[in-house]
């Protein structure tokens, strides 16, 4: 079974690469591989809730990532760092990552055969 790492570190509106990610997290899902997913840096907007995304032209996709349940992805993580930098508490999120210190990251990364980075 393939280790797989999906990494969000980008605002969710600003670009496509969020939406991609959620959709390759979907589409992996459906196989039998060990998925982790990561937010960090920016990308920890991606599951704020209530996000204005009026002019970007793309529907609020966040509530989407609790679908990921439904899919046996169970390795969620947050960046504690990345999520206090930007004033997020647990409670502002779409769905409950386990929230990791930045040392961890880095640990967890060298773990996984292949990145997908969004």
């Amino acid at each position: 079974m393939a280790k797989l790492m999906i990494v969000f570190r980008t605002a969710p509106y600003g670009s496509i690469y969020a939406f991609e990610g959620l959709e390759n997290v979907l589409i992996m899902g459906a196989y039998d591989q060990d998925i982790s997913v990561l937010f960090i840096d920016d990308g920890v907007l991606t599951i704020k809730k209530g996000m204005d995304n009026s002019g970007t032209g793309i529907k609020d996709f966040s509530p989407t990532f609790r679908a990921l349940e439904a899919y046996d992805i169970e390795k969620i993580f947050i960046d504690r760092q990345s999520m206090e930098e930007r004033g997020l508490t647990m409670e502002d999120f779409v769905i409950e990552p386990e929230v990791i210190e930045s040392g961890q990251v880095e640990k967890m990364m060298e773990e996984q055969k292949n990145f997908f980075m969004f």
